[in-house]
């Protein structure tokens, strides 16, 4: 398979023209003053089908022959991908079927059937998804593959163009998540050509990370980048063009989703937001202005809520906490009385008076309490010592 060139990505451009979007780039103060650098934010996540792969599936279907035309259009995916082929392939005026696997998202299903796709569930994981949409290929449909194609990796590096035009001359630093590397595979072409300075840098999540040498290492809310095995294509191009691969936690991922939901206002994925992660934690190298490629920001509302909660309750601004109250009327109101008095916020109140050990004639109370941060949570807990209740910060 051919390795795509710069001349590549001009065409793809070209042919995009009208379809997939220019979406914008955001300064932010806010990041600015957490990492110590001017940072802007390519927000992909504003694109078409919510995520950059429509750039790589219309590159793609733009391509096709008449008679290609004819037999339409397949490929695998339970995310962003096949939206994208299924978009796409309605704009083009083609069909398209699309494999997901039986535990696939609804809501991603969904948005794909919405496209006008034929989706066709079956299998238990991505695998056999893949092997099923192959099968469908060799009676003469085109397979869009979502990485491993020279058309889709020339489409990504469209996003790699307008990152060479848009940005600083003095810009140091660009941070591009990596799954199967079609995305920063484009954007690093793009950017070696065109701005050969800055320092290129893919972000992996950490329990899923062949490109840093790691073994999976199970679930990851990044699951856009959650791939095994990046594509031989373009693992050749990152290994020549990268500077470095580094990897983001859960944690780091769930704490830069939150942040840029609450001062950004702008709704990313854990694939899409794992940049920002790696910019946080210092990962990111170079000097001067960084920009970190918003992925995509194809996320299920309720993940959603999951994540803020969990990184706000780490950042101190919830606290769960374990005490006990004499077991008699007013007891419960006394505490959530003095709570109340150290402008806490109380979410949620438990009664447990089985299943632990509390003495007889008390009950043990879980309070999930709404604080300002970690200094906060502290202050309580010291409160509630002093008042004579025990207290067991909850994790």
């Amino acid at each position: 398979m051919r390795r795509p060139e710069l001349d590549d990505i001009r065409a793809a451009r070209g042919r995009l023209t009208g379809s997939a979007r220019e979406t914008p780039v955001f300064a932010s103060e806010t990041l600015k003053r957490l990492s110590g650098r001017d940072v802007y934010l390519k927000a992909e996540n504003l694109q078409r089908t919510g995520s950059f792969k429509v750039r790589g599936a219309m590159s793609k279907i733009a391509t096709l022959g008449p008679d290609e035309r004819d037999a339409g259009v397949v490929t695998a995916s339970a995310g962003n991908h096949g939206q994208a082929v299924a978009w796409a392939a309605r704009e083009a005026g083609i069909r398209a079927t699309i494999f997901v696997p039986d535990d696939a998202p609804m809501a991603k299903v969904e948005a794909a059937r919405g496209y006008g796709a034929e989706v066709v569930m079956g299998g238990s994981g991505y695998d056999e998804a893949y092997e099923a949409s192959k099968e469908r290929a060799e009676g003469g449909a085109t397979f869009v593959h979502p990485f491993e194609d020279t058309e889709v990796i020339a489409g990504q590096g469209t996003l790699g163009l307008e990152l060479a035009e848009g940005l600083p001359d003095d810009l140091g630093a660009v941070a591009v998540p990596v799954g199967g590397g079609g995305l920063a595979s484009g954007v690093a072409i793009a950017l070696r050509a065109l701005r050969p300075d800055v320092r290129l840098v893919g972000v992996q999540a950490a329990a899923c990370a062949p490109l840093a040498g790691r073994e999976p290492g199970g679930f990851t809310i990044a699951d856009g980048i959650a791939v095994k095995k990046p594509g031989e294509l373009t693992s050749a191009i990152l290994a020549d063009l990268l500077d470095d691969v580094v990897t983001v936690s859960d944690d780091e991922i769930a704490a830069a989703v939150t942040l840029l939901l609450e001062r950004t206002k702008l709704v990313v994925e854990g694939a899409g937001a794992a940049s920002v992660a790696a910019l946080l934690a210092g990962r990111v190298g170079g000097e001067g202005p960084a920009c970190t490629v918003l992925s995509g920001g194809n996320i299920d509302a309720s993940t959603l809520i999951d994540v803020a909660r969990y990184s706000l309750a780490r950042a101190g601004r919830f606290l769960a906490v374990r005490s006990r109250v004499p077991d008699r009327p007013g007891a419960l109101a006394m505490l959530l009385s003095l709570i109340a008095g150290e402008r806490v916020n109380v979410i949620q109140v438990q009664h447990l008076r089985e299943g632990v050990e509390v003495p007889l004639g008390d009950t043990a109370v879980d309070l999930l309490l709404q604080t300002r941060d970690e200094e906060h949570c502290l202050e309580v807990l010291a409160r509630l010592r002093e008042w004579g209740y025990p207290a067991e910060r909850l994790r």
